[in-house]
């Protein structure tokens, strides 16, 4: 499948190491439109260690370079990414 067909999803930072995954392509269905119903469809498709990395409190989501609430409506052709909190220096 092309990200054309569904959603781009990226990793990154500590949550790339933990999943050993950078990016994926999933297909958006009609119980897959939102950002809550990606991360259980990744969850689902991933197992324990997939639950426990991307229900990690403070996970930030962005949708096309902009972060969003859990809420958030997919459209194909998104570009979705999940990354830890940042961090000030």
């Amino acid at each position: 499948m092309d990200a054309a067909n569904g959603v781009t999803v990226k990793f990154f930072s500590l949550l790339r190491e933990a999943l050993d995954c950078e990016e994926r392509i999933v297909a958006l269905t009609p119980d897959v439109t939102t950002v809550r119903a990606l991360r259980q469809q990744l969850i689902a498709e991933g197992g324990p260690e997939w639950e426990e990395t991307l229900t990690q409190p403070r996970i930030l989501i962005a949708v096309n370079q902009v972060v969003v609430t859990a809420d958030h409506r997919l459209t194909k052709g998104d570009e979705v990414a999940f990354f830890p909190p940042m961090t000030g220096g």
